[in-house]
């Protein structure tokens, strides 16, 4: 397919920012911060990556904006000031190889205070406070805790709620400070503010539960993140399309939500799905190539938003129909940009978008063209 025809690497422009192509890096946990959430020598590496590779957009792990809101104690922060120049760091290298960063801000509610997943992802204990990832209090809407055999969260008071919020509001002029292109709320996955727009997990009596309170958090972090957060950056929301197949939070609430959140300044709705409950047996969606696409098509259709795709899209060819059939305005590349941080670059082989390596790095761009030419005259 000639480039002209590919909408993987036409521009796109949401606000005033303007993408090179349609290819982002989602969010993915590294768990490799320092103790006190500043960003690590392994960080300018891993996002560095992917900037060479060529993506458009490359969004942080998870961001924590308090300490109790890590999901493990080797999650990035930025609640403090003391933390903005070591991302710093990364952001400008990205922006030196032609990239944009955003940044995603997050707390993790009863699912904090955990250990990686290779290492158990059970919640940290005293053996864990040997090695200085102390256990900490975790929070969440409801005193119930995760599991039966986790730790006990505190039940987060009107006046709590409030100061999280600022919070949230004070992260995100950090994260302007730091330069980020564009910043997203993380509200998926079973973390604090999907906790809270759970059913199964928010039985508040107060005006933060009930059908209409369960989503005044979010409501309430997008409307402090817009205002520390300058007019012409692009906000971006994740959200849990559906929490699980025919359980708690379902995409008729998703589509409510993404119409209000537009109205109060979010600009894209990042589409996954899974919450506390609704992530693994019988209540999640099988995983077949793109098997999260269909929700990123139903938010895009009824809550005329724009929106990113992302979850078992791995060939270009694939994200290319996905862009054709006006299902998503975003590729949103996981797992696969590990496997192949170049994915960017080789897809453009493939739509002979960059044909002579022109749009490499130059200095691998240079020599690759060369071998290119070599390959081709040994084939024949």
């Amino acid at each position: 397919m000639p480039a002209k025809n590919a909408l993987l690497f036409e521009s796109l422009k949401v606000r005033e920012l303007e993408l090179l192509n349609r290819i982002m890096i989602s969010p993915m946990c590294t768990y490799q911060a320092e103790l006190d959430g500043k960003a690590h020598e392994t960080h300018l590496v891993h996002y560095g990556q992917f900037a060479l590779g060529g993506a458009g957009l490359i969004m942080t792990e998870a961001t924590a904006v308090e300490a109790r809101g890590r999901i493990s104690a080797g999650d990035l922060g930025l609640w403090s000031d003391e933390q903005v120049p070591a991302i710093k760091r990364v952001v400008d290298f990205v922006h030196q190889q032609g990239s944009k960063m955003g940044v995603q801000l997050a707390h993790a509610g009863i699912k904090a205070s955990t250990r990686p997943p290779w290492d158990g992802n059970s919640f940290l204990d005293n053996s864990d406070a040997e090695k200085g990832a102390k256990p900490w209090q975790t929070v969440g809407p409801t005193d119930e805790p995760l599991a039966a055999d986790w730790p006990t969260p505190m039940a987060l008071s009107i006046s709590d709620i409030e100061t999280l919020v600022e919070a949230w509001g004070a992260a995100a002029a950090r994260a302007n400070t730091a330069g980020f292109d564009v910043l997203e709320i993380h509200g998926a996955h079973g973390y604090l503010i999907s906790e809270f727009l759970s059913p199964l997990t928010n039985t508040r009596t107060d005006e933060y539960g009930g059908e209409q309170g369960r989503t005044r958090l979010a409501c309430e972090v997008v409307e402090a993140v817009r205002a520390n957060w300058p007019e012409h950056k692009p906000l971006f929301f994740r959200m849990s399309v559906i929490e699980g197949v025919d359980i708690g939070w379902s995409l008729d609430d998703s589509i409510k939500l993404a119409k209000r959140l537009k109205t109060l300044g979010v600009d894209l709705i990042d589409c996954s799905s899974g919450g506390v409950i609704g992530m693994h047996g019988k209540y999640a969606i099988p995983r077949t190539p793109g098997y999260q696409v269909f929700l990123a098509d139903a938010i895009r259709s009824q809550a005329r938003i724009q929106v990113s795709a992302v979850g078992l899209i791995t060939q270009p060819n694939q994200a290319e129909a996905i862009l054709q059939a006006s299902q998503t305005d975003i590729i949103a590349l996981g797992r696969e940009a590990l496997n192949n941080p170049y994915w960017p670059r080789h897809a453009a082989q493939v739509f002979n978008a960059d044909e002579h390596f022109e749009n490499w790095p130059q200095r691998y761009g240079w020599w690759l063209d060369k071998r290119a030419a070599m390959v081709k005259g040994a084939g024949q």
